[in-house]
């Protein structure tokens, strides 16, 4: 049984970590942005949907953000990596007691976040210098990677961590396990977070704001479950986010790029499954669930039935289009994320306890 003085040691950590965070992020944000200007790393609004047809309606509700500074996610990841070097430099100083590096806590989030990043990063400077058909990579090309980065997470969970249990967020029932199926579970949970925020990343604030409740929540399961390394990780994340968040709601300063949303979603996904609260997920990410989720849809309605269900996918443009303000839309995500965040953290407790 912990005692006060180690609780409040702990809690000290993780809130001093995010808090550094939020600083160092919003201390570079206008150097960061003024480098963005500079080398004319802006925005290149999408010609073509995801079938491949002209996308006319998207390109005439967002071409006034056409040339807006982009790849924010760099500054997010970045910041968030300088942390835990910073952590671990004054661990080795024996200034404070634990670093943010982390072999069976944050060994596997920070890779997730640095690769994903730097594939989102690929994307995101094709994009801008208008190589490839869609202006970026293929979507063939980018599952690719994705399969493989998400494999290499796979292998070291389940051959090097041990994990092969899928827990069940219901009082009584123990954890499943799945064996060597645990690996393609990983993959699947980890290409669909990742993409789910990427498609959420389309109005200003919107991915963002909701990945600080998400990162959140899971911060308080990864404490409640005995691993405060990871909570101060995601104290960090959410301070860096947050920062961002500053200066991307309407009119957003800058974007934070496919380096951002995919660096956040798979990472957001690792955690998940490091916690144990895999099923739990789909819950305090309801929002991007269901942006994911209305893609598909369109994709299918279109490709089977000849139709479209939505005006625009995912869902945010579509009440967009119907005439919703941006940040109308924005904000009432927002509070459907909240109120799901914390009913699935509830969840996530009892089933810890």
């Amino acid at each position: 049984m912990e005692n006060l003085d180690q609780i409040i040691e702990k809690l000290i950590l993780i809130s001093g970590s995010g808090t550094l965070a939020f600083v160092i992020a919003i201390v570079l944000t206008p150097w960061f942005t003024r480098q963005l200007v500079k080398f004319k790393v802006g925005k290149q609004i999408r010609e073509n949907a995801i079938s491949g047809e002209k996308a006319s309606l998207f390109a005439a509700l967002h071409a006034k953000k056409s040339g807006t500074p982009t790849m924010g996610g760099l500054l997010i990841w970045g910041t968030i990596i300088l942390v835990v070097i910073i952590s671990r430099i004054l661990s080795a100083s024996g200034i404070i007691d634990h670093s943010l590096l982390n072999r069976k806590e944050t060994y596997i989030p920070i890779f997730t976040l640095a690769s994903f990043g730097l594939l989102g990063a690929v994307d995101d400077y094709l994009n801008i210098k208008g190589i490839g058909k869609t202006k970026g990579l293929s979507a063939k090309l980018k599952m690719l990677w994705l399969i493989i980065l998400s494999g290499i997470g796979a292998w070291w969970f389940f051959s090097k961590l041990g994990f092969s249990q899928i827990a069940v967020p219901i009082p009584g029932i123990e954890a499943i396990d799945v064996g060597w199926l645990y690996i393609p579970i990983f993959i699947l949970v980890i290409i669909s977070t990742a993409n789910a925020v990427n498609f959420t990343d389309g109005l200003d604030g919107l991915a963002s704001g909701l990945l600080i409740l998400a990162f959140s929540s899971f911060g308080i399961l990864a404490y409640a479950d005995g691993m405060f390394i990871l909570a101060a990780l995601c104290a960090v994340i959410c301070g860096a986010v947050l920062a961002f968040l500053w200066f991307n709601i309407p009119p957003a300063k800058f974007y934070m790029g496919d380096t951002g949303s995919l660096a956040l979603g798979a990472t957001l996904g690792v955690i998940a499954m490091l916690t144990s609260q895999t099923l739990i997920l789909p819950i305090i990410g309801f929002m991007f669930v269901v942006e994911a989720l209305s893609v598909i849809i369109q994709l299918t309605s279109k490709k089977y039935f000849k139709r479209k269900v939505f005006k625009i996918a995912p869902i945010h443009h579509h009440f967009e289009q119907l005439g919703w303000k941006e940040s109308t839309i924005v904000m009432r995500f927002w509070i459907i994320g909240g109120i799901v965040a914390v009913f699935g953290t509830i969840l996530g407790l009892i089933n810890i306890a």
